[in-house]
């Protein structure tokens, strides 16, 4: 009798300490899962800010294209038969915008 008492009582520390360690795992998981979850959302920022970024710059090239191309018509240099210079045309910087 008093070995089934002993017994008895190391299942139930054994079943408290095996609870208790259940819970710290969870825990951890949860707190794993919220991290991922926060480091998520920032990169979902980020990500939105950098293409709000590349539209902008996209914009201010083509922009700068176009008064390039308008200015080209108009410098005297360019038309200078002296001028050996090349200069590179507006339609080439717009192969280099992304699709």
């Amino acid at each position: 009798v008093f070995q089934s008492h002993e017994e008895d009582d190391r299942k139930v520390r054994r079943r408290e300490k095996n609870r208790v360690a259940a819970q710290r795992s969870r825990k951890k998981q949860t707190q794993k899962a919220d991290k991922l979850h926060e480091e998520y959302e920032s990169l979902e920022q980020e990500n939105t800010s950098l293409k709000r970024e590349i539209g902008k710059l996209t914009d201010e090239m083509k922009r700068l294209s176009e008064v390039l191309k308008d200015h080209e018509k108009i410098c005297p240099l360019l038309h200078c038969t002296m001028n050996f210079v090349t200069v590179p045309r507006p339609d080439a910087l717009t192969s280099l915008l992304p699709r």
